[in-house]
C-alpha cells in the first residue's frame, strides 16, 4: 500500500507540474516555438497523467485517490516559489496545512 501511495504523489507532482508548463507556454507569443513546446510538454504531462491516474485506481480505493488529489495546492505553490519567484505566506502555508490535515482525515476515516 506504501508503494500506491507513493506512486500517487508522484503523479500528484507530476500533475501538477502541468500547469507549471502552461505558465510558461502563457509567456511565449501563440503558436511560436516557445509556446508550442511548453504547451505540448503540458499536454503530454496531461496525457500521461490519465494513463496513469486510471491504473493508480484499480489498486488504491476511490475515496484516497481524490482526497490526496487536493496536494496539488501543496505543489502549486512550491512550483510557484521555485519557478517564478511567488512569495509563500503564512496564509498558504496555514491553507496548506490544513489540506494536509484533511487529507489525513479523509484517508483514516475510510481504514487506510
Amino acid at each position: 500500500m506504501l508503494r500506491n501511495y507513493i506512486s500517487l504523489h508522484g503523479l500528484m507532482l507530476l500533475y501538477s507540474f502541468g500547469a507549471v508548463c502552461s505558465k510558461f507556454a502563457s509567456r511565449y507569443r501563440f503558436f511560436s516555438a516557445g509556446f508550442c513546446f511548453y504547451y505540448g510538454l503540458a499536454v503530454a504531462v496531461l496525457v500521461v497523467y490519465a494513463i496513469v491516474w486510471q491504473q493508480l485506481l484499480k489498486k488504491i480505493p476511490l475515496v484516497t485517490g481524490y482526497a490526496n488529489k487536493a496536494v496539488t495546492v501543496v505543489w502549486g505553490l512550491l512550483w510557484g516559489r521555485l519557478f517564478f519567484g511567488e512569495a509563500i505566506t503564512v496564509k498558504s502555508m496555514l491553507g496548506a496545512m490544513f489540506i494536509m490535515f484533511g487529507i489525513y482525515i479523509v484517508v483514516k476515516s475510510d481504514g487506510q
